[in-house]
């Protein structure tokens, strides 16, 4: 069945060169077929406005949520998006930045950063830079970022501490994390647990609210919220799984 590492590469890569395909949006990420199907989380919050601006679709996200609602944006500030995808989040979060400021998307899927640099120049937006890199490893500087972003990404990570470890890393003395994720609300089964499928879409990797929490202060985050927004699940585990929103803020000097 191959690594949880390989499977989530290879379902990533296929729904990028699908919605290359159809020219925007399509499936195959959290909200497209098979398990996560079954799971009532899914569905994105984008007015028509906001996709409207970028020119794309709410298929063009692969995501539980909606990260830019969370962040409250301002202009002038630099924002990263952790596993970018076809980059909707990042052209909304540039677009609210303004010219003044800035936004990254970083992703490993080569295929995935092809398409959101198309969907980059065709939205005409020129504050926005797609890198390639892993969430454990992000090719930042320290403190080089106002606020990290994330759409149901980080529970596809094998070690999600050091995801967190490396977005409080980038993130500037005050700055804020703001996160749509997966959840998991009730123990799941032990084989969707190590099922390499079930990780890949957004289901496996799920892990309990107190232990989100808690990754969360040891990577040295401060007034951590997570408020769960939709409960789902699939065949054998019936609301097991949520989606969730997380607001972090590394401390500012004293």
């Amino acid at each position: 069945m191959g690594t949880m590492r390989d499977a989530v590469r290879e379902r990533y890569r296929e729904a990028a060169l699908r919605m290359a395909d159809q020219g925007c949006g399509g499936d195959g990420g959290c909200c497209g077929t098979g398990i996560e199907a079954e799971m009532e989380v899914c569905g994105t919050v984008y007015t028509v406005q906001e996709l409207a601006e970028v020119g794309l679709d709410r298929s063009s996200s692969l995501g539980c949520g909606n990260p830019i609602l969370l962040a409250e944006l301002r202009p002038g500030e630099e924002v990263l998006d952790l596993g970018s995808g076809a980059g909707l989040d990042v052209l909304l979060a540039a677009r609210r930045v303004g010219p003044g400021g800035h936004a990254y998307g970083v992703d490993v899927t080569g295929e995935m950063l092809t398409l959101a640099d198309r969907n980059r120049e065709r939205a005409g937006v020129t504050n926005a830079s797609f890198l390639r890199g892993t969430m454990e490893r992000l090719p930042l500087a320290d403190a080089s970022v106002d606020v990290v972003i994330s759409n149901c990404v980080i529970n596809l990570a094998e070690d999600k501490g050091a995801v967190l470890r490396e977005a409080f890393r980038v993130l500037r003395p005050g700055g804020r994390l703001a996160v749509s994720d997966v959840v998991e609300l009730r123990a799941l089964p032990s084989a969707v647990k190590r099922d390499p499928e079930a990780r890949a879409a957004c289901v496996g990797g799920a892990i309990p609210v107190h232990d989100y929490r808690r990754l969360l202060v040891e990577a040295g985050f401060e007034s951590v919220a997570i408020e769960v927004t939709g409960e789902g699940g699939g065949p054998g585990f019936p609301d097991a799984i949520g989606s969730a929103s997380v607001r972090a803020r590394k401390p500012a000097p004293a």
